[in-house]
């Protein structure tokens, strides 16, 4: 049967290191609640509705997420995982949670965000702190890094792929190290009795798939959700750019115009898995820097995930794998959970378009 992962922000609790670097009590939802209008009719603040401004450290908030997700036809969670080597790891503690309580009925996956953590300097003569650097030391910490995750992996929960865990890595150039790092895991899961893994690797919009294969990836996340940029000419990409990082204004794509480049037909490969977006707007993170997809509304996204039920059907069933992006990245406007506007309008999407396509 097809499955619809939606990508899991572990973010909203608090932790030593951001109270630190932001503040006591520090969580996104201190700039979601926060955020201005960049200009008339911007929809802002996103105010959460049936969750509220949760904490994940509450089990009570992830049986509430999983009964949504279940009720609405969203099959897992694919969780954000912060592993920047030698043990060291961040906003662990949302998915170590669901992992140890077997009652919680939901599928669940990993994607390491394998990049440095920075604080943005605002003004034009702040540069950006290094807050924690992402490393790759070699043999010894993929060994840690696997071992620390082998009991996730052996979950009957876990997300599989031809009985393969998927495993997603965001930046799969960002070190030749990486190739090594998928050798080491996939000797491991030999030997641990787990086979081997299923590696995706983020793509945007389309140009580095075949290099991402080349180190043994199995399949790529095709991202193209500002690929509506692309399709601008010089000059306007130009203009864009001075209005953003000059003038400090946003730049606004309108949504239903976006989600015609956001899923291609090369989507019908089996080595590629469609990714959607329900709706975009940075500016809670990037405030006049932001890039905004306007007018989002449900309606639009029943095109767009309409769009990549088509291109997936005729996979082999274990493929038929549709990434959206994402459950609850609030700080990027970018969600499924219901809001005070929509209400559970995105998550009725997945529930119709899941009936009318027979999933």
């Amino acid at each position: 049967m097809a499955k619809i992962i939606a990508f899991y922000l572990p973010q909203f609790h608090p932790i030593k290191e951001n109270d630190e670097w932001y503040g006591k009590g520090y969580t996104e939802w201190r700039i979601v609640a926060a955020t201005k209008k960049q200009y008339r009719g911007h929809y802002q603040p996103h105010i959460p509705a049936d969750l509220g401004f949760y904490d994940l450290r509450l089990k009570q908030t992830l049986i509430e997420q999983v009964k949504l997700a279940n009720q609405y036809g969203v099959d897992g969670f694919c969780y954000w995982h912060y592993w920047f080597g030698n043990g060291k790891e961040l906003l662990e503690q949302p998915f170590k949670m669901l992992l140890a309580d077997k009652t919680i009925k939901i599928d669940f996956s990993l994607a390491w965000a394998n990049h440095s953590w920075n604080k943005k300097g605002w003004s034009p003569n702040e540069k950006d702190e290094l807050l924690v650097s992402q490393e790759y030391l070699g043999r010894q910490d993929y060994e840690k890094h696997f071992y620390a995750y082998l009991d996730a992996f052996k979950d009957p929960r876990y997300t599989k792929v031809d009985d393969k865990p998927l495993f997603i890595i965001f930046s799969p150039l960002a070190s030749p190290q990486i190739e090594c790092f998928i050798n080491v895991w996939r000797e491991l899961a030999h030997k641990e009795g787990i086979g081997d893994f299923y590696f995706v690797g983020h793509d945007i919009n389309g140009m580095n798939k075949a290099q991402i294969l080349n180190i043994g990836f199995d399949a790529v996340y095709d991202d193209r959700m500002l690929e509506i940029n692309n399709r601008q000419n010089n000059v306007m990409k130009f203009l864009r750019k001075i209005k953003r990082e000059v003038l400090h204004c946003p730049v606004v794509f309108d949504y239903k115009d976006a989600i015609k480049y956001m899923v291609t037909d090369d989507s019908i490969a089996e080595d590629i898995i469609p990714t959607v977006v329900p709706n975009w707007d940075h500016t809670p993170r990037d405030g006049g820097k932001g890039i905004i997809l306007d007018n989002c509304k449900p309606e639009y996204f029943e095109l767009l995930l309409n769009s990549a039920i088509k291109n997936i059907k005729n996979k082999p069933q274990s493929k038929q794998i549709i990434l959206v992006k994402s459950w609850n990245e609030w700080g990027e406007g970018n969600y499924l959970e219901p809001d005070m506007k929509y209400g559970k309008g995105y998550l009725k999407v997945i529930q119709k378009a899941r009936k009318e396509n027979g999933l």
